[in-house]
C-alpha cells in the first residue's frame, strides 16, 4: 500500500522528470475520490536551493533525508549528465537504508544511476534513457540493462527510460499497488494514456490509436465498440469506403500495425478490463471480446500479456 512518498534530490535535477513524480504523487485529488499521499521532497540540506536543468529555476527541498525512513516509496528523478555521477555519499546511504527497510525505489531516466550507486541494481533487470544504457551497464556490470523497454518492474525496484517513460512507470506502480481504477483516474486528469506499450509483455494498457483519417477513425471506433462481432478486412474496408488493399495500407500507416493485430490488441485490452473488474467466467469474457472460446482467449492472452488470464485476474482483479 502506498501512503508516504519521499522524493530524494541530489545536487542537480532535471525539472521535467521531477515534475512527473510530483504530478502523479504530489497533487491532492481527493475531490475525485483518489487517495492523498504524504508527499515529501527531501535533500541532504533541506532549505538549500538545488540547481535544476531549466535556466533560472531552483528547487528547495523542504525535508531532510531522515524522511526516507518509513517511506513506502522513494522516487529518484533524473539529473543532467553534465553534473556527473559523483553522488553525495550521504544521499546514497539514505537510499540504501530506505530500500533495506522495505521502501519501493522508483527511478526516472538517469535516476537509475543513483539506485546503482546504492547497490540496488545488482542482480536485477533495469533500464534508463537509451543514450545512457551502455554507460549504466559499464558502471554496474552486475545489473542486466534492457535498452528496449519503457520501464522494468523488479518488485522492490522500478526503473524507467527517458522523460515521459517516467509517467508510465509511476502509473504502473499506482496500478500495481492501488488498482487500475486509481491509475486510470490519475491518467485521465493528466490527459495521458493509462500506460503505453513498451514493446515488452508488461501489464500495461494499449490505448486506442489516434487517426488522422476521419473514415479510418470512425471505423476504428466502431470496431472498438463491437469487439464481440466477427470482422474481416473486406468488411472493414467497405465500411471505410476503400478497397481492401488501400484500407490495409492506410491502416498500417496510421495505426502502426495491421487491422487484425490491432483488433486482437483491443480485444485483449477489454479482456484485461473484464478480468480486473468482474467475476465473469472465461467463456463469457471470450464471447464478449470476440474470441469465441476460452481456449482462443487463453492462447492470445498468454502470447500478448505473458501470463494466463486466471493468473492475471489473481494479480489485478478487484
Amino acid at each position: 500500500m502506498l501512503s508516504k512518498v519521499a522524493v530524494v534530490l541530489n545536487e542537480h535535477l532535471a525539472m521535467f522528470e521531477f515534475g512527473v513524480v510530483c504530478e502523479v504523487f504530489g497533487l491532492d485529488r481527493s475531490e475525485d475520490g483518489l487517495p492523498v499521499f504524504d508527499f515529501r521532497v527531501c535533500g541532504a540540506q533541506p532549505g538549500r536551493p538545488l540547481v535544476s536543468s531549466s535556466p533560472g529555476i531552483t528547487v528547495t527541498p523542504q525535508y531532510g533525508l531522515e524522511e526516507l525512513r518509513g517511506a513506502d516509496l522513494v522516487a529518484i528523478p533524473a539529473f543532467p549528465f553534465g553534473s556527473g555521477t559523483d553522488f553525495d555519499p550521504v544521499v546514497v546511504q539514505a537510499v540504501r537504508d530506505a530500500a533495506a527497510a522495505g521502501a519501493i525505489v522508483l527511478t526516472v531516466c538517469s535516476g537509475a544511476f543513483l539506485a546503482g550507486a546504492a547497490g540496488l541494481l545488482d542482480g536485477r533487470k533495469c533500464t534508463t534513457h537509451w543514450r545512457y544504457v551502455e554507460r549504466l551497464a559499464r558502471m554496474y556490470p552486475e545489473a542486466t540493462v534492457d535498452p528496449d523497454v519503457l520501464f522494468v518492474d523488479e518488485g522492490a525496484v522500478i526503473t524507467s527510460a527517458g522523460t515521459a517513460a517516467g509517467i508510465d512507470a509511476c502509473l504502473h506502480l499506482v496500478r500495481r499497488e492501488l488498482g487500475s481504477g486509481v491509475a486510470n483516474k490519475i491518467a485521465r486528469r493528466m490527459v495521458v494514456p493509462p500506460q503505453r506499450d513498451g514493446g515488452q509483455r508488461q501489464f500495461i494498457e494499449r490505448p486506442v490509436a489516434d487517426c488522422d483519417s476521419d473514415s479510418l477513425g470512425d471505423t476504428m471506433r466502431w470496431m472498438n465498440e463491437h469487439l464481440e462481432l466477427p470482422h474481416t478486412v473486406e468488411d472493414l474496408a467497405s465500411r471505410s469506403a476503400m478497397s481492401t488493399r488501400t484500407f490495409a495500407r492506410r491502416f498500417a500507416a496510421e495505426a502502426g500495425t495491421t487491422p487484425v493485430k490491432w483488433l486482437t490488441s483491443q480485444r485483449i485490452l477489454l479482456a484485461k478490463q473484464l478480468l480486473e473488474e468482474t467475476t465473469l467466467d472465461l467463456e463469457t469474457i471470450a464471447g464478449r471480446c470476440g474470441f469465441g472460446s476460452g481456449a482462443l482467449l487463453r492462447h492470445h492472452f498468454q502470447r500478448q500479456v505473458g501470463i494466463a488470464p486466471t493468473e492475471y485476474r489473481r494479480r489485478f482483479g478487484s
